[in-house]
């Protein structure tokens, strides 16, 4: 990933430019207008800076166009179709079979205690692996390794997004605090 801060001045240029985009079209909007407006120009912002390198990103910019009121955003905002689903070959699935006809082979030999624990184990994973993917946008068209590495990435990005507003929050405030 690129050095954080240009990630940070970029997003920020980018977030301003679809702030100001947004609010000459829309004159007077009400508070809850301004926070929808906030959070879309953010969310574009993140996902333009990324440079179409990511799947979210790809997701974040699709799930944006498909509101007509947003195409004043998205069509300024280098576009993405929808993720496709992931699909595992032939050769994958009988290998995956393989596997699992060989564990139930030593699942006998295993004592009882340890194959249920294997069993919640297992279950446990899947309902978080389901969990993760609602909450990454296009998650869920991914298989599992790429999800790990996109939702890695997904969080460094929000984390520089939270920082670029913590810093105009606290440059806000001083403003207030001293209007000299």
């Amino acid at each position: 990933m690129r050095n954080i801060n240009s990630v940070k001045q970029e997003f920020l240029k980018k977030w301003i430019w679809c702030l100001r985009k947004y609010s000459s079209q829309k004159k007077n909007m009400s508070l809850l207008e301004r926070k929808k407006a906030i959070k879309l120009s953010a969310d574009l912002a993140m996902a333009s800076t990324r440079n179409k390198t990511t799947r979210w990103s790809k997701a974040l910019i699709a799930n944006a166009s498909k509101n007509s009121s947003n195409k004043v955003l998205t069509a300024h905002v280098p576009g993405s179709s929808p993720p496709q689903r992931v699909r595992k070959s032939s050769t994958n699935y009988s290998h995956s079979t393989r596997i699992r006809s060989c564990r139930r082979n030593r699942a006998v030999y295993r004592p009882r205690d340890r194959v249920v624990a294997s069993f919640i184990a297992k279950k446990l994973v899947q309902k978080r692996t389901r969990r993760l993917k609602s909450l990454l946008p296009g998650g869920e068209f991914m298989d599992d390794a790429s999800l790990v590495e996109e939702t890695l990435d997904y969080v460094q990005s929000l984390r520089a997004q939270v920082e670029v507003m913590r810093c105009l929050v606290t440059a806000s405030e001083l403003m207030i605090l001293n209007p000299s």
